[in-house]
């Protein structure tokens, strides 16, 4: 059974947080609640959609094999983030694949149930809507952190994305496949090992999986510097 910390956590992602509360509450009493282990598979490219996912602890990606047979990662998801609205609402079969990187306790939402709410209430449509535009404003950041970013910016960028707080020092948990991480950030093993040492200069910590910043706002001006101000 779901606990209160994670019916909070999934009333809080995109997807759930501009409904109605009485909306909510029906969504979460249907849902059904899984934990996965580390590696364990949540879906396969090319299944058919018949739900949408919200992580509430660990780490999923969203992967594809190319014709090479080499694994490329598409999106990687951690506490609060949903994801296959689109293609589950369209009754499409998964253009991705699914696997929990780490230990990890997802909800999932029968795409039925949120048809039904739907034609119900065109409430739920906006919020479905708002939920799909943030998962394209996050593809269209990841396109600008490959092509106008150093190695390091994209670090910074994506430890910034696991803070929870604006300002002051900050500790958060990464994936521990460092692998995972630069294959996301669209950089080599070794360049990310490179860039996070670096980051020393600016306060950035890291120990196994943790990363501890000894200030986020330090950490965020370096991120808005111009690559030629910051070579790494």
């Amino acid at each position: 059974m779901p606990n209160e910390l994670q019916k909070n956590i999934a009333r809080n992602c995109t997807l759930m947080r501009l409904l109605p509360e009485r909306h909510v509450e029906m969504l979460l009493t249907k849902a059904s609640w899984r934990h996965y282990d580390r590696d364990e598979t949540l879906f396969l490219q090319d299944e058919e959609a018949t739900a949408i996912h919200i992580v509430l602890d660990g780490w999923v990606k969203l992967y594809r094999v190319t014709t090479d047979g080499k694994e490329a990662v598409v999106s990687v998801f951690t506490r609060g983030d949903s994801f296959g609205e689109a293609v589950a609402l369209q009754n499409l079969k998964y253009p991705v694949s699914a696997q929990a990187v780490s230990a990890s306790e997802v909800m999932h939402i029968s795409a039925s149930v949120l048809v039904n709410l739907i034609k119900e209430d065109a409430e739920v449509g906006l919020s479905i809507l708002a939920s799909t535009f943030h998962h394209l404003h996050s593809l269209v950041s990841q396109l600008e952190q490959l092509k106008s970013r150093t190695g390091g910016q994209r670090v910074a960028e994506f430890l910034l994305n696991l803070c929870d707080c604006e300002t002051g020092p900050c500790k958060v948990t990464m994936p521990y496949d460092k692998i995972l991480i630069a294959g996301r950030l669209g950089i080599k093993p070794e360049s990310l090992s490179r860039a996070f040492s670096r980051l020393k200069k600016v306060g950035v910590r890291i120990d196994k999986n943790h990363a501890s910043i000894d200030n986020v706002e330090t950490l965020r001006s370096y991120l808005e510097q111009s690559p030629q101000q910051r070579q790494l």
